[in-house]
């Protein structure tokens, strides 16, 4: 993959920045046993002891622990001992042949003390990053307060708004080879300096984390012989992501300069654009000429796209899509069909938006589940059995469920079906009972009150600055609006509710979030409220609205 793009031209960066990390700062020992305490209990065979052992004596080594790290900050460099990995290769996908190396995923399994001092490097870069708004504003993998749930919502309001607008959108979710282990060294020390202003000891230190690592792959029991790593940052590190979502930062610049919309989660990117129906032909020609110079992009920053392996789908409403004859279209050196339902982070999306195949393999999946519990439920205790259920059943259903807001009873009622049959079988409970209060006794609230809870929660976080940016802005106080101060609804804590003309465009998050706001009691939307005294008199007034 190095060699099919060593001819491209160098990257040209658009990018300048006024701020400047020139150094990093040392650490007190209570930031060291806050890191340490905080961090998971694991242990790699490179540690000369165990993780749990150094956090039970920690009151002893923290002292020379606290001396190891600052050492590293003050002189801008890692020990070598801390740059050599093992190799675990993790399947990505249990349906993947297992024998085929290019289905497995190269994770990193690093010293715990390696993993301490990039921790607290990575919070002063963050901290740094969020201050001078330097952080890619649509991409949402290994941020605080960022998940696929909240990508997905972005996208697929501005999927709903446009098809409120009696448009269609062409979306295309693009594939990389391996982008983690194309990152070229280079480039990034480049990119930090000028993009992020990084420099001076700051720069240095991460210099010396990229450079001269090394690595073994763990396979049977056998070690294979150790390698350099000459590019890519580690799988599995937690520098490695932080780093990875700073080299790829300017490829928003370069969709947006096309007219197009782009939204990422770690290398797993988005473009869209929509139009009306009727301009499909020049909606397909600015998306192909967007692909281009992404591609362009990539492989000038030694990246590689695989054009065969990206997925193409229409959305819109039914009228509009039938308006449509492409059905394929060249896209660089590949010729890709267009789909009807494409895999978005785990969400199944088709054209018409209804969730209707999402939730089929939702209810699949969880059935599988619920028969595999049933078989072992008289072994079980009743807390194991809710454990278990939790862990296997509720949280595939409550995965991405604020996007179900607005579907049809039809597959809501699909999926209450699974919700009770996972009741029965924690309680016990006979097939012919009724399921209400049984509901009740478990203190679960039903798969429509569910979502409202999750959209009413996102609100709230929204209006705390406790979620994305690319959220917040769509949550409107009725108070901020000039010409509506005056009204009951400013005094009340409402949110302004956009007008919509079809079924998905009272879908988008701009509106549904408002509408379920709006319709909480006025002493839920008071500002003062914890998230957890929110979410507790939430559940509450939801369980109330069922009686």
């Amino acid at each position: 993959m190095r060699e099919s793009t060593a001819n491209c031209p160098s990257p040209a960066s658009s990018r300048t920045v006024d701020s400047s990390l020139p150094e990093l700062l040392v650490c007190s020992e209570d930031d060291v046993r806050r890191v340490i305490t905080s961090s998971p209990t694991k242990s790699c065979t490179l540690d000369p002891i165990p993780t749990f052992i150094l956090k039970e004596t920690i009151d002893v080594l923290l002292p020379f622990v606290t001396a190891m790290v600052n050492a590293s900050l003050r002189e801008g460099c890692l020990p070598a001992s801390q740059k050599r990995a093992i190799i675990t290769p993790l399947l990505k996908k249990p349906s993947l042949d297992a024998g085929e190396p290019k289905n497995h995923r190269p994770v990193s399994n690093l010293t715990f003390m390696s993993k301490v001092i990039e921790r607290i490097v990575a919070e002063q870069l963050v901290k740094y990053l969020q201050v001078n708004d330097l952080m890619p504003k649509l991409q949402s993998a290994y941020r605080r307060r960022h998940s696929t749930e909240t990508a997905l919502l972005r996208v697929l309001s501005d999927i709903y708004a446009a098809a409120d607008r009696r448009e269609v959108t062409l979306l295309g979710l693009l594939d990389l080879s391996a982008a983690f282990d194309c990152v070229d060294h280079d480039i990034l020390i480049e990119r930090l300096q000028q993009s992020f202003g990084i420099r001076g000891n700051a720069l240095t230190w991460i210099r010396s984390f990229l450079h001269e690592r090394c690595q073994q792959v763990a396979y049977k029991g056998q070690l294979s012989a150790l390698t350099e790593l000459l590019f890519g940052v580690p799988q599995g590190s937690v520098l490695g992501p932080l780093l990875f979502l700073l080299y790829t930062a300017e490829l928003f610049d370069v969709i947006a300069r096309s007219g197009l919309v782009g939204h990422s989660y770690a290398d797993d990117t988005q473009v869209y654009i929509s139009a009306p129906a009727t301009s499909a032909s020049t909606t397909v020609q600015r998306f192909i000429s967007c692909v281009e110079q992404v591609d362009a992009w990539m492989s000038s920053n030694r990246l590689k796209m695989n054009a065969d392996k990206t997925q193409l789908i229409w959305l819109g409403t039914r009228q509009q899509l039938d308006k449509l004859t492409t059905t394929e279209l060249d896209l660089l050196s590949a010729r890709v069909s267009f789909s009807t339902t494409v895999s978005d982070l785990g969400v199944l999306v088709d054209s018409q938006l209804s969730m209707a195949d999402h939730v089929t393999a939702l209810s699949r999946a969880c059935l599988f589940q619920l028969r595999q519990l049933r078989l072992v439920r008289s072994s079980l205790t009743t807390e194991s059995a809710k454990t278990l259920v939790h862990a296997f059943v509720s949280s595939r259903l409550d995965y991405c469920n604020s996007l179900l807001y607005g579907v049809s009873d039809e597959l809501l009622q699909k999926l209450q079906v699974i919700q009770n049959a996972a009741a029965r079988v924690v309680t016990g409970a006979r097939k012919f009972d009724h399921i209400t209060p049984v509901l009740h006794e478990l203190h679960w609230l039903p798969v429509r009150q569910r979502i409202r809870f999750k959209l009413a929660m996102t609100v709230y976080k929204c209006l705390s600055g406790l979620a994305p940016a690319y959220l917040a802005d769509d949550c409107v106080l009725v108070s901020s609006v000039a010409s509506r101060r005056h009204l009951r609804s400013a005094e009340a804590r409402k949110l302004v509710v956009r007008r919509t003309r079809t079924v998905l465009g009272a879908r988008d998050f701009a509106v549904s979030s408002a509408v379920v706001w709006n319709s909480l009691p006025a002493e839920l939307r008071v500002s003062s409220l914890t998230v957890a005294t929110f979410a507790r008199h939430l559940k509450t007034h939801l369980f109330s609205c069922l009686n």
